[in-house]
């Protein structure tokens, strides 16, 4: 029993488990506002082929309309509740392509297959910014299969996470951003590793770093660009030594088995 996750950058990757496809918040372009893709290519048509889509928030570079565009008529689409009511794209693009959207809070379970996912709480801003005054749930999800992986959206280290996560044998974890600067509500790479002490779980893939970046801030400041990965590994083998970090370049994937 094992899942397959691929990272196509930033928070996009698919974890195949069951048989089923999930694909986490789809950022499938080359460019976004003052963003550009700085490493690896698009991700291929193949990479929006799934049986449902998750959305942890409503940021830009999270619940991205065009590219969720890409996905096959009818896919299944879970957002926060209140993402419909936010973000008049979403809507238009969900009647346009005949999206299945489940607006879900933290606690909420859907059935894909043979997989369970659940909806747990996230430390960060869920707003559409800079406008709009509706509100949202910022989420992680937990996708229960053959093997149970958690992937983080985007969060800051908050008490209860070791306990609304549960066990888990994944966890894919933000490590870095596209800017020089983390606020609250983000983990950096040794934040991530703490996260990964606090959940216990044997593997983990370090997401969102390295793919968008200001544009012309990537030959200013390219160490805090490229390097968020290599500095999850150190400081997971340095705290969290009994958990396998898998740092997967663009488009790469790995078989991980489940526990027993």
């Amino acid at each position: 029993m094992s899942v397959e996750i691929t990272w196509w950058g930033h928070a996009t990757a698919m974890v195949v488990d069951s048989g089923v496809r999930i694909l986490t918040d789809p950022l499938l372009v080359q460019r976004l506002a003052h963003l550009r893709r700085r490493r690896g290519p698009v991700p291929p048509a193949s990479a929006s082929i799934a049986d449902v889509a998750l959305v942890s928030h409503l940021h830009a570079d999270h619940l991205h309309p065009a590219s969720l565009a890409r996905l096959a008529h009818g896919t299944r689409l879970i957002v926060p509740r209140g993402a419909g009511a936010a973000v008049p794209g979403l809507r238009r693009v969900a009647a346009a392509r005949g999206l299945r959207v489940t607006e879900v809070l933290p606690g909420d379970e859907v059935a894909v297959g043979e997989v369970r996912i659940r909806a747990v709480p996230a430390a960060h801003d869920g707003r559409r910014l800079p406008y709009g005054r509706h509100r949202a749930p910022a989420l992680g999800y937990v996708l229960h299969g053959a093997a149970t992986t958690y992937f983080a959206g985007d969060t800051g280290l908050f008490d209860e996470m070791a306990d609304v996560v549960g066990p888990c044998d994944v966890a894919l974890l933000p490590v870095g951003g596209w800017g020089p600067y983390l606020g609250p509500g983000h983990l950096d790479a040794e934040r991530a590793a703490h996260a990964l002490v606090r959940l216990g779980v044997p593997s983990a893939v370090p997401v969102h770093y390295g793919t968008f970046w200001p544009i012309g801030l990537d030959a200013v400041r390219p160490h805090e660009f490229h390097t968020p990965g290599d500095e999850f590994v150190r400081h997971a083998a340095r705290l969290a030594p009994h958990s396998a970090v898998h740092r997967l370049l663009h488009g790469e994937s790995v078989h991980l088995k489940a526990a027993q």
